[in-house]
């Protein structure tokens, strides 16, 4: 009944139970951890996370004295030794604000579930009431006080500007920045190295999504041209928190994907005679492969089932990995952060110093932000009016015309809540693409002259009352 990769606390003496007697604080933590995929963290990679954030806060509790189920007074006061332990202790115990707030939060779940279970009558938080409000409609909340107060984040740019973002591109294609052959780079696999970058750059996907997408899952590329998005589907498998999601992808992008599909990536991989490595597991040979799913070791099987670690195991009809991207030989390729981080190391040393350091993820907030300033600017909404009467999806383009930007960006990268999308946008530089989306609706109204309107705003910062000032 344990699900792999679940965590499980070992007590010093490998004893689970006393006997009859009141569990131990290790078992206790042990049901909380396998009830963890069904209240609310399916994710395995999470787990890690509570075992440790819980563990480690026993550690410390039973050094001092203090039992995990000990009474309100008590545990309070292993907080306050615990939160100056995180703070100002030794240099490999401290923690950041943010670190710090996610243990709490990781500790107030187990207490309110060992409360509830009546393992526990007393925790160490206290909560403040709050109302949250989404979509006009309110409701109760509690908020830990357990905080650590923190100064308002300054913006940090976790994306790549439109520039980076074309000198990159041209950096996985082994160009240099005017668009011509860098003579000092003799790089293999180029077009796949291309394709896939621009897939995970106009599609907004994690690096375990596009990694482990099938050639059978990508869309099929429309008759011609078209200005407006293409839907593509994520499957469930390989998402986080395992839910469906539709993103988009541009034309160009997707007849670059199937470009390389078609010359080589064939080229590659058919007639191989690539098998998955042993420790991963037996061989999961694939046949009748379509859109929907295909024959695995005989059985019919929909692809979006297959979990990552199923994925790369697949081996295709002609032979080789059913992974989009393959290697020489066949097998499937993995190593996109190796790709991207020695491509942004490449352009910084030999073309522009400013160049940061390129991850996969930083492949989604570019996502984000090009999609929302294209929300904001209405560049969907003109491109949605130009193909109204043609064959183009027309639930997308209704969808484009009538949906606010947030909502849209929320379904784009997979949130459950426009809350979280919010959350996600504050930590990326959004002043600009509002600030343009404005003075460009200014001009467009005739409202070229904003003398006045400087003339207003300087007013009112001339009222301010200074610094020390009755």
């Amino acid at each position: 009944m344990i699900p792999e990769g679940m965590p499980v606390l070992v007590d010093d003496d490998l004893c689970f139970e006393d006997g009859p007697a009141a569990p131990r604080s290790a078992a206790v933590v042990n049901r909380w951890l396998r009830e963890l995929p069904a209240s609310g963290a399916p994710a395995p990679s999470s787990w890690e996370n509570y075992a440790r954030a819980v563990k480690e806060w026993m550690e410390f509790l039973a050094v001092h004295g203090v039992g995990q189920f000990d009474s309100r007074v008590r545990l309070r006061a292993g907080l306050s030794r615990y939160a100056e332990h995180r703070a100002a202790g030794p240099l490999k115990a401290r923690f950041a604000a943010t670190t710090w707030g996610q243990h709490m939060s990781i500790l107030s779940l187990f207490y309110r579930w060992a409360i509830s279970e009546g393992y526990a009558t007393a925790e160490p938080f206290t909560y403040r009431s709050a109302r949250a409000l989404f979509a006009g409609t309110g409701r109760e909340v509690k908020v830990n006080l357990a905080v650590r107060r923190t100064p308002k984040p300054h913006v940090t740019i976790k994306y790549l500007e439109p520039d980076f973002t074309e000198l990159f591109r041209k950096g996985l294609r082994g160009l240099a920045p005017d668009g011509s052959r860098d003579t000092g780079f003799n790089g293999r696999e180029l077009t796949r190295n291309a394709a896939v970058g621009d897939l995970a750059l106009v599609t907004g996907m994690r690096l375990q999504e596009f990694t482990h997408l099938l050639p059978w899952e990508i869309p099929a590329l429309p008759p011609a041209p078209t200005t407006v998005p293409i839907p593509f589907p994520v499957p469930a498998g390989i998402t986080e928190g395992k839910k469906f999601r539709t993103t988009w992808i541009s034309y160009e992008a997707l007849a670059a994907v199937h470009d390389y599909l078609e010359l080589d990536r064939a080229a590659t991989a058919e007639g191989t005679r690539w098998r998955p490595l042993q420790r991963w597991g037996e061989p999961l040979m694939a046949t009748e492969p379509d859109a929907r799913g295909g024959l695995i070791n005989g059985i019919r099987r929909p692809w979006a089932s297959l979990t990552p670690a199923e994925r790369r195991r697949l081996v295709a009809p002609d032979g080789g990995s059913c992974l989009l991207a393959v290697k020489n030989g066949g097998g499937p390729f993995t190593a996109w952060a190796t790709v991207f981080e020695r491509t942004s190391d490449r352009i910084r040393a030999r073309f522009e110093p400013r160049f940061p350091h390129v991850w996969p993820h930083r492949f989604r907030h570019t996502f984000s932000m090009r999609a929302l300033e294209y929300l904001v600017t209405g560049h969907y909404r003109q491109a949605a009016k130009l193909v109204r009467d043609t064959d183009a999806d027309a639930a997308l383009v209704f969808y484009l015309t009538k949906t606010d930007p947030l909502l849209i960006l929320r379904d784009l990268l997979g949130h459950t809540t426009v809350l979280t999308t919010e959350k996600y946008l504050r930590r990326l530089d959004t002043t600009r693409i509002f600030r343009e989306a404005y003075e460009g609706a200014g001009a467009a109204a005739g409202l070229t002259d904003n003398t006045a309107a400087e003339r207003e705003a300087a007013a009112e910062f001339a009222d301010d009352i200074e610094d020390g000032a009755a």
